[in-house]
């Protein structure tokens, strides 16, 4: 007998199914009739092949990403460290690298690894921590991500489990509790890797691109320096970096208008993730890159890097 979640699944299915026509018609009437203001010039809509799905949304797609970048205002932070007087960044780093451990062993969404980066950073900058608490507080911002952004998160003990049973469960459900109090409950943050999926659809980059920008974006969760760059631009300079690294062009006028930075506004941050793939690998810090060196993500970790000179050119 199937379980009571799949037979409610099979229902909810057969139900959208039967709808999809009249949300189908109902779509196209609404685009026909859709505002100006969120009409897209056709040589910039990236979205006119899901213009007739209606689970894509494809006609407020831009609007949504322009919503999240006006987000980005509210969740800025600084360098949190000298706050934090039993923490340092390389404890931060092992943390992060860990917690993309987590992310692997657990199958879960890259959505969910970079928001629980994200909630430990906001809670830092909040709050005074011991370092014997930093692999909870990592823990359970993993947690609060995979019940916001997975279908099936893991359950309370799997968490526990990872932390090798150093934590009680009281201890967890508190740190909760404390971290979404810290956040005033308003987890929706914009994420790095949600821009970077959306600006790869103005080049029609292929999957071995896009890995190589996602590489890059997930490298740069270690550094504490990036901590205050906003989302989309650190996906802009990465998906920048990526298409440099790759030989195929630079910043497009597609990208301008959906990322809304130019090639002057990414330059600096793109040297700061050149610098940074160019530094000696940590051997504390394998995650990232081992995970990247795999056939699956088609070893891009091991992807050379351009000289200076070809870097600098492309950013003219």
């Amino acid at each position: 007998m199937l379980p009571f979640s799949r037979i409610v699944q099979h229902v909810i299915q057969k139900l959208l199914c039967s709808l999809y026509p009249l949300m189908l018609n109902d779509v196209e009437r609404r685009c026909e009739t859709l505002p100006s203001l969120l009409q897209v010039p056709n040589e910039f809509d990236i979205d006119r092949e899901h213009s007739g799905d209606c689970f894509m949304t494809s006609e407020y797609a831009k609007e949504i990403f322009d919503y999240l970048k006006r987000r980005e205002e509210k969740f800025l932070l600084r360098d949190y460290m000298q706050k934090q007087p039993d923490l340092n960044q390389d404890m931060r780093g092992i943390l992060v690298d860990w917690m993309v451990e987590v992310q692997e062993n657990f199958e879960l969404n890259h959505e969910t690894l970079y928001l629980a980066v994200k909630l430990t950073d906001h809670y830092l900058s909040s709050t005074v921590a011991m370092r014997e608490s930093l692999q909870l507080i990592g823990s359970t911002s993993m947690l609060i991500a995979s019940k916001f952004e997975e279908r099936c998160p893991p359950c309370i003990d799997d968490f526990l489990y990872i932390c090798d049973d150093a934590y009680k469960r009281e201890e967890l459900i508190s740190m909760e509790v404390n971290i979404l109090q810290a956040l005033n409950f308003d987890i929706n943050i914009p994420v790095a890797y949600r821009f970077l999926r959306r600006y790869a659809r103005c080049v029609q980059a292929d999957m071995e691109t896009l890995t190589l920008a996602r590489y890059v974006c997930e490298l740069s969760l270690m550094e504490l320096e990036m901590v205050p760059e906003r989302a989309s631009c650190l996906a802009s300079a990465c998906l920048l970096l990526a298409l440099i690294m790759k030989e195929l062009g630079g910043w497009t006028r597609s990208l301008q208008y959906h990322a809304g930075y130019t090639v002057s506004d990414l330059s600096p941050l793109v040297r700061k993730l050149y610098s940074m793939l160019a530094l000696p690998a940590d051997d504390k810090l394998k995650a990232v890159r081992n995970k990247y060196s795999h056939k699956v993500f088609f070893e891009v970790a091991k992807t050379p890097l351009p000289t200076v000179q070809a870097l600098e050119g492309a950013l003219k």
